[in-house]
Formats: structure tokens, C-alpha cells, sequence
């Protein structure tokens, strides 16, 4: 498996690290992750090797305090938009797991002209954003895992509920991280959804 490239940028007085795979010109794809993981999880489940070799550009984050990301006195989504100005991305399709959905929903809130697209899997922090999330006009994708004790699922229907432009997949009998218990089906639903909304055929 290839490792990608590791790069780091600076923002603030601080750095941001994050790994990159190139593409064939297609859509970016910026990953974020939840609590209890980092870029490098997309790196060892391959979704980074799979989705550059579908033709898109990657590009997956450690959030400040994780990873190799020291704590930044600037928020989450104040480091995204550095980053997304900073590597001149087109409004990417971001890619968030439980905390990290939570980033791209106010990311998405806070700044809807750098999103092209939203991957909300077992997002945390849905109900607070309730009244908002009818605003948010991208294709987005909701995976919640049926057994999901820590996102419940009422939050998925909530999203599908309010997200104008939402699509919802319930990977059945799998927990929290869904996409880390059942990682061909994340791929192939990320990847339909991708080919769908994007224009990249799927080579499956």
C-alpha cells in the first residue's frame, strides 16, 4: 500500500499535517476523522489508495490535537478554511466520521461556498444544528451503521430529513465506525455516491 505523500502547513503559529494521493483531475476529497483517530486511519483502510485510483485527488487531515497536528488555538473550522484557501481546493467533497461530520456540518454552515459535497458517517452533534441544516444545498451522503450506540440513528433520519439534497445508507449490523467494520461497503457506497454527483464513472 502506497503511504501517499506527508505534508504539513503552517497556520497561525502552529501546523496543520495531512496526507495527500494524487488523482487524474477528478473532484477533491478531504477527509477528516473522529475522535479516536487520525489521517493515517483512511490510509491503512485504503479508502485513499482506492479513491485516488477512481481518479480523485485526496487529501485527509489531522484535526488540531490529533495525529501530527498540535493543538491550535484557532477552531476546527477555522483550520479547515486555511486549509482548503491554503491548497487551492474547489470546493471539496469533505468526508466526515462521527466528530469530524460535526467539523463538516459547520464548516459546511459557516462557509457553503468552499463545500462541494458532504460524507456524514455517524455525525455527533446533529440535533444542536437542527434548525440550520436546511441551508446546507450539497450533495451529501448520510452512512450510519444500524447499531450505532453512539450517534443514534434518529440523527441520520434527522440529516435525511433536513438535508435537501441527501442521500441515506444504513449499513446493517455494524457499529459506530461503520466504515472501519465494513469497509467494502463504505467503499462502494462512497464511491457510487461519488460517480453519481461528480462524474467518475466507477471502474467496479
Amino acid at each position: 500500500m502506497a503511504l501517499g505523500d506527508q505534508k504539513k502547513m503552517r497556520i497561525g503559529a502552529g501546523e496543520i499535517h495531512f496526507l495527500t494521493r494524487a488523482g487524474t483531475g477528478g473532484r477533491t476529497l478531504l477527509f477528516l476523522h473522529g475522535m479516536k483517530f487520525n489521517a493515517t486511519t483512511w490510509r491503512e483502510l485504503g479508502t485513499l489508495d482506492k479513491m485516488a485510483a477512481e481518479g480523485y485527488e485526496t487529501l485527509a487531515l489531522d484535526l488540531p490535537g490529533f495525529g501530527n497536528s498540535p493543538a491550535s488555538a484557532l477552531s476546527p473550522v477555522e483550520v479547515l478554511k486555511q486549509v482548503v484557501l491554503d491548497q487551492h481546493l474547489e470546493r471539496p467533497v469533505i468526508v466526515g466520521p462521527s466528530m469530524g461530520g460535526q467539523v463538516a456540518l459547520d464548516f459546511a454552515l459557516a462557509y457553503p461556498e468552499l463545500v462541494g459535497g458532504l460524507v456524514l458517517i455517524g455525525a455527533v452533534g446533529v440535533e444542536e444544528r437542527k434548525e440550520q441544516l436546511f441551508t446546507i444545498r450539497v450533495p451529501t451522503l448520510i452512512l450510519w451503521g444500524s447499531e450505532d450506540a453512539i450517534s443514534p440513528l434518529k440523527n441520520a433520519h434527522l440529516l435525511a430529513e433536513h438535508l435537501p439534497e441527501s442521500t441515506l445508507v444504513l449499513v446493517q449490523g455494524a457499529p459506530h465506525p461503520c466504515y472501519l467494520d465494513q469497509p467494502d461497503i463504505w467503499h462502494w457506497e462512497l464511491t457510487s455516491f461519488l460517480a453519481e454527483h461528480f462524474g467518475i464513472v466507477s471502474k467496479k
